[in-house]
This record gives structure tokens, sequence and C-alpha cells, in this order.
């Protein structure tokens, strides 16, 4: 594996990293202040990103994507996510990042004409409903939402909760268990027998639409809502949740970067106790403790990406990064804020939100513990190495 970057990923780098200082993080105030604006900045965000030729890094270039491979993608996502407004500037962060995946790959051309081709010009937003309360969620075979057939058609029943935002989605990727199996349909927000029961407040802020519960209470939806096949609704789950972990991390690591180095910054410059911060060894011991375990974290990511590059499954390498990169992330950021002391709890810097927000990282799609079993399970009963 050559762990050098080309000369068309460095400048591609450098311009992400260029639009992310000049043009992303300068809104950031503004944001934060009034979360109520987070829309209207990132159309305009979006429509910067288009004009510098930044938008869609994560799609193919016949749909208007740049048509990067997955280990040019690692590098431009963690520049992006720098600023939790970076990878949605891009139009690439989750669940539409996931979805544009899983749409791609199988929905039919009329689906993707309805459902798809706005999702990539960022017309629309959507939303992933297979969380369930007390229902599916680390556990999918605890799946309780039904399709029922009537007619040509089916029935869904049951109620979704945790699913991204969905307050401002246009549609939903729904996952039910019908007579086939489990199977996923496209529903639209605005269909009768879908209501949005609530937006459920949680620690995490920053998330276009929040996390939102949904019921579906005879929600009759033809078969040309069925994505892909019925009872393969499992099989798209995995198809779209191994690389959408993956690039979880990539934007995930950006925020550890970047609370990083504000935490150097910092350091440099505060004086305490007769010397600069950054002269004291319990200071220096914290920061190159998150060097090293972000090191690790993007070696981790890009060995995935080079796999995903190679035609290769990842389930096993995709757990292992999330794993690693959720808690080595949080850490960073958790010794960026005690580096800062009362400035890094305020919100003149990110710092405090990005602590917020980075925490639920280790529950999003798995908790660490599942995964940590599923890593151990594979291990020990199919002879994997170390």
């Amino acid at each position: 594996m050559d762990f050098s970057l080309d000369q068309e990923t460095a400048a591609l780098r450098d311009r992400v990293r260029a639009f992310v200082e000049e043009v992303v993080i300068p809104r950031e105030g503004e944001v934060a202040k009034d979360l109520g604006r987070m829309e209207e900045v990132l159309r305009e965000l979006q429509k910067e990103a288009k004009a510098r030729g930044l938008f869609l890094p994560h799609m193919p270039k016949e749909l208007g994507g740049l048509g990067l491979s997955w280990r040019q993608l690692a590098v431009v996502l963690e520049e992006a996510g720098r600023s939790l407004l970076g990878p949605r500037a891009l139009n690439a962060a989750a669940p539409d990042e996931g979805n544009m995946h899983l749409l791609h790959r199988v929905a039919n051309e009329a689906q993707k004409r309805r459902y798809l081709y706005p999702l990539l010009s960022g017309e629309v937003r959507s939303g992933f409903a297979m969380t369930e309360p007390m229902g599916a969620g680390a556990d999918p075979n605890l799946l309780k939402a039904t399709a029922r057939r009537k007619g040509r058609g089916f029935v869904l029943e049951g109620r979704k909760w945790f699913t991204t935002g969905a307050e401002g989605a246009a549609f939903f990727i729904v996952l039910a268990r019908a007579e086939e199996g489990p199977t996923m349909f496209l529903v639209d927000r605005d269909h009768p027998g879908l209501k949005l029961v609530r937006t459920i407040p949680t620690m995490d802020h920053w998330g276009p639409g929040g996390h939102g519960e949904i019921l579906l209470e005879g929600c009759e939806v033809g078969e040309e809502a069925v994505l892909g096949e019925p009872g393969k609704g499992f099989h798209y789950a995995e198809l779209r949740l191994d690389p959408a972990r993956l690039t979880h991390c990539m934007r995930w690591l950006g925020v550890g970067v970047r609370a990083t180095e504000l935490a150097q910054e910092y350091a440099l410059r505060r004086e305490s106790f007769g010397k600069r911060l950054a002269e004291h060894q319990g200071v220096q011991f914290m920061i190159a403790d998150s060097h090293i375990e972000l090191h690790a974290a993007r070696l981790m990511v890009w060995h995935a990406a080079w796999k995903l590059d190679r035609g290769e499954r990842i389930r096993h390498e995709a757990s292992m990064a999330k794993v690693f990169v959720a808690e080595a992330v949080g850490r960073a950021v958790d010794r960026a804020v005690q580096i800062t002391g009362g400035l890094g709890i305020s919100e003149d810097t990110p710092l405090s939100i990005f602590y917020r927000e980075v925490r639920p990282f280790r529950i999003y799609d798995g908790p660490s513990e599942v995964h940590r079993a599923s890593i151990g399970k594979r291990a020990l009963y199919k002879g994997l190495r170390p």
C-alpha cells in the first residue's frame, strides 16, 4: 500500500482545506448563535461548494460527483470534517450520503429520478428509518415494524425513532418486516400514513432535522415503493452500513484533528505557573496521546478504504475502525477541552460543541460494545489473525 498522495489528491485536499478555512468556518458562529439558520447557511455553503467544484465527492462523475476512490474520499472528508458544517456543505454527510450510495446501487430508474437525483443536487434531505423503541437498533433482528400485503401493495405499521434528519426530510427509507422477510420501502414525508410524532431532545444539535420519532399507521404504499427486492432488507442495510461507518470515521477524524490544533495553539500562547502551557510535561503528554491515536485512526481508515477500492468486503475492518476512531476522537476532543480549560467549555471556541456532538458517535451505527462482540466472535470462530 502506497501512503503517498498523488498530485491530484493533494491538490483537491488543499482546495477543500481552503474552502473550509475561508468559507465554512467563518459561518460557524452565526449557526452557533441561532441553530434555526442552519438550513439557510448550508444552502449558501453548498452553492459555493458547487462553484468550487467540490460538491458530491463520494459519487461517480456520471451522477455529477467527483468520482473519487475511497482512499481519496478519506482525505477529502477528513478535511471537510474540520467543521461540523463542512461535510454538509459538500453534500456528503449522514444520513444522505449513505442513502445516496444505497439508492445508486439498488433503486430502479424511476426511483432514482424521484428520490436519488433531487438528493444528489441538494434540493432535498432524506432519512433512514430502521431504529425502533425497544425494537430494531443495535440488533436489527428485533425489527417489529410490519409490511402487510394488500392487493398489489403493502400496509406499513410500526414506530421508528432516532431517525436522523427527520424534520424537513422529503422522504424516508423505511425497513419493515414483510412476508418475504425484512424489506426496504421508499415513503414520502407527506404520506398520510406517516406521522412525525416529535423531534427527540438530544445532546447533539448540529444535525439538520434532529432525530425524529415516526409513527407508521395504515401507511399504504404500492409495489413501486419497494427498494430492491422484498426480503433483502438486511442485505441492503449491510451494503449501506459498512461504507457509511467508514465515512463517519473519515468525517469525525477531521473534528479530532481540529480540536487538537486548537488545543496546541492555546497551549503555545497561554502562560501558567511561570511558563507556557506547552512547556508543561502534562500538556505535552496529552498532545502526544492525541497525535498517536489520531495517526493510528487515520491509518485504520485508509486501510479499510484501500480494501474497498480493491472490491473487498470490510465488515471486520469497518467495525474495528468504528470503535477505535469514535473513541480516539472522543478522547482527543476531551483532552482539547481540558487543555483549554474555561475557554474550552465556553462556546467562544467550537470545542464544547465538538464535545457534545462527538459523544453519540460511539452509539451511531452500532454501539462500541456491539462491534467489539462481533469483532471478537469473528476472530474466535473464523480463525482471523490479529
